[in-house]
């Protein structure tokens, strides 16, 4: 198996960092290189009479270059290539369609670890993404972190 491109999905979460700290092992095991790539949602149109504030589309665009140009520690990111990118749209939409465009050959992206209440009223991009993506596609719950050491030597991919 070569695995050349790794797309790492963010949303900027606690699991999101911990799936990257696995792209970035791969990838140095593989010789990969990796794109980090984020999607803006268009918010959800607040009222303001309850206190409500709706971000400018260019006010979410300067987070997301300021928090994709911090995520990686650059001792991490020696040696590596590393792409940066983001768009407005829809995560799983664009997630999808990032990984047909471009030829990825794994994506690595972390999962909220929701029970089943909250699967069901929120959904799950990574579940969604598993289901529908053409490419191998590596989900780190959580805890897998907390829980033992990352060993690349096994990885479990679904594809």
């Amino acid at each position: 198996m070569k695995i050349n491109q790794i797309l790492v999905p963010t949303d900027f979460s606690g699991p999101a960092r911990e799936a990257t700290g696995y792209a970035l092992n791969l990838a140095r095991q593989f010789g990969a290189t990796i794109t980090l790539y984020h999607v803006i949602e268009d918010p959800v149109v607040y009222v303001p009479a309850l206190g409500g504030y709706t971000p400018q589309p260019r006010d979410l665009e300067d987070f997301s270059d300021v928090a994709m140009s911090e995520w990686i520690e650059p001792e991490d990111a020696a040696g590596l290539t590393i792409h940066r990118e983001w768009e407005h749209g829809h995560p799983v939409s664009g997630i999808l369609a990032y990984v047909n465009e471009h030829n990825c050959d794994l994506i690595v992206m972390g999962t909220h670890g929701r029970g089943t209440v909250g699967h069901m009223l929120i959904g799950s991009v990574a579940e969604r993404v598993v289901r529908k993506a053409k490419c191998p596609v590596l989900t780190v719950h959580p805890t897998c972190a907390h829980e033992r050491a990352f060993d690349p030597s096994v990885v479990a991919v679904e594809g």
